[in-house]
């Protein structure tokens, strides 16, 4: 299970991350010029929402479905993918944060990212 602590403390250890408020949910940036999210936790911390290609979502979803599903609405259709945190584990939360920071960090610094 994530806490909302260990979902903070895990998305900040990733390259030029940053929190920043985004309206009432926290929000999980690459400090660049556009700061772009790659990470968002709502108020009620049940689930963590990433950023993925639509593919990675496919993937995601069809392999643990009871961890990943697709936000339900636009964002959704085009890789927004939600994690329900009380059934997710460390090892998978920081993957799929690893794969949506790659999207949102410009190519210059993913050679900063360890594996």
């Amino acid at each position: 299970m994530i806490t909302e602590s260990l979902l903070r403390a895990l998305a900040l250890t990733f390259p030029h991350a940053t929190e920043k408020p985004h309206f009432d949910w926290a929000s999980f940036r690459v400090d660049v010029p556009k700061g772009k999210i790659f990470c968002t936790l709502p108020p009620h911390h049940e689930f963590s929402n990433v950023f993925l290609t639509r593919e990675e979502q496919a993937m995601l979803v069809e392999a643990e479905p009871d961890i990943f599903f697709k936000v339900p609405n636009k964002w959704g259709d085009k890789g927004a993918t939600s994690i329900r945190l009380a059934a997710c584990d460390e090892a998978t939360l920081r993957s799929a944060l690893a794969m949506s920071w790659r999207h949102a960090a410009p190519a210059k610094y993913h050679d900063e990212l360890k594996a």
